[in-house]
């Protein structure tokens, strides 16, 4: 196991490379200049020029990559352009709000998206399973704008249940932001109830149809022992890598949510900042974005390999 880790990890330091070269890049290609987007249309060309010097945008991109990764991995993300204050503050204050809703969005949507597909899979070719099964296949399809504006026409506007902005008031304690939480997180759901739904109802219909329930059935085992200690561990396995990858989504992907709910997350921060020309910003945002991605893929594998004894047997061999 511990050599399949080893893999995994390096795998992951080879992408996350290769993610700050493309972000790196990505941001030299944005039209504009960056001096002229902080002075403005009417300041004068040397001036410009001298701001682009003190910034170092004037270097060859080579040297520029290397001072932003080697400081990066020192913990130092730079200078903000359009703030003229350090990036990690900022970055790391947006994160934290994108955590917190992630989070909210997460406990809705993995019990509830197990629960129904397994619930769909007992019922297989039933019209509760077709209900589920082609519900969740309705709302992923649509955009989180369409469901977002929705919702907030329903229990914001309507019913008048949930506020339709984020931004809670200042100091405001755990229930009160978990309550101005709850309407963003709700397109989130929609959007990800239905893959889960369909890999915990693809891996319960091929644990049901295996030997060992079989077996276990013939032993004379009560049926709800039976899906509890045999089917639904080996069902989840599938199920626990998309909640991985989903976790990383729910971190970055958030910059519709968090721009139609004016919400100061991850997404949002990146959104202002390559709209501005931050590249510091931009950059850093990203890629911590990608390291977020990389451990929780990471932590799926573990999972993934201690409750998987093949993969465990498969990495020693």
């Amino acid at each position: 196991m511990l050599a399949f880790l080893v893999r995994r990890l390096a795998l992951s330091l080879v992408t996350l490379f290769l993610l700050s070269v493309m972000v790196f890049l990505g941001g030299q290609v944005l039209p504009g200049n960056v001096g002229r987007a902080i002075l403005g249309p009417f300041a004068d060309q040397r001036a410009v020029d001298a701001l682009n010097h003190s910034l170092g945008v004037d270097r060859p991109l080579l040297v520029q990559y290397g001072t932003w990764i080697w400081n990066f991995l020192h913990g130092d993300m730079g200078t903000s352009y359009i703030f003229r204050a350090p990036v990690a503050p900022f970055v790391i204050g947006a994160l934290g709000n994108s955590m917190k809703l992630a989070l909210v969005a997460f406990l809705l949507v993995v019990p509830i998206g197990i629960l129904g597909g397994v619930i769909a899979a007992l019922n297989l070719n039933r019209p509760l399973d077709r209900i589920i099964s082609l519900g969740g296949l309705s709302v992923t399809v649509l955009p989180e704008f369409v469901t977002g504006i929705i919702l907030i026409l329903i229990f914001g506007v309507w019913l008048r249940w949930l506020p339709i902005a984020a931004a809670w008031p200042k100091g405001a304690g755990f229930f009160i932001q978990l309550y101005y939480l709850i309407l963003p997180s709700l397109p989130l759901f929609l959007v990800l109830f239905g893959y889960i739904a369909r890999m915990a109802r693809s891996g319960m219909i091929e644990a049901l149809d295996s030997d060992y329930t079989r077996t276990a059935v013939l032993k004379g085992l009560p049926w709800r022992t039976v899906i509890w200690r045999h089917v639904l561990r080996n069902a989840l396995l599938p199920t626990i890598t998309v909640i991985a990858t989903q976790t990383g989504y729910l971190i970055g992907g958030l910059v519709v949510i968090e721009t139609l709910f004016r919400y100061q997350g991850i997404g949002s921060l990146i959104f202002t900042a390559a709209r501005g020309k931050d590249f510091p910003m931009l950059e850093a945002g990203i890629l911590t974005i990608g390291i977020v991605y990389a451990v929780a893929t990471l932590v799926a594998d573990f999972l993934y390999s201690v409750l998987n004894p093949r993969i465990r047997l498969g990495a020693e061999q």
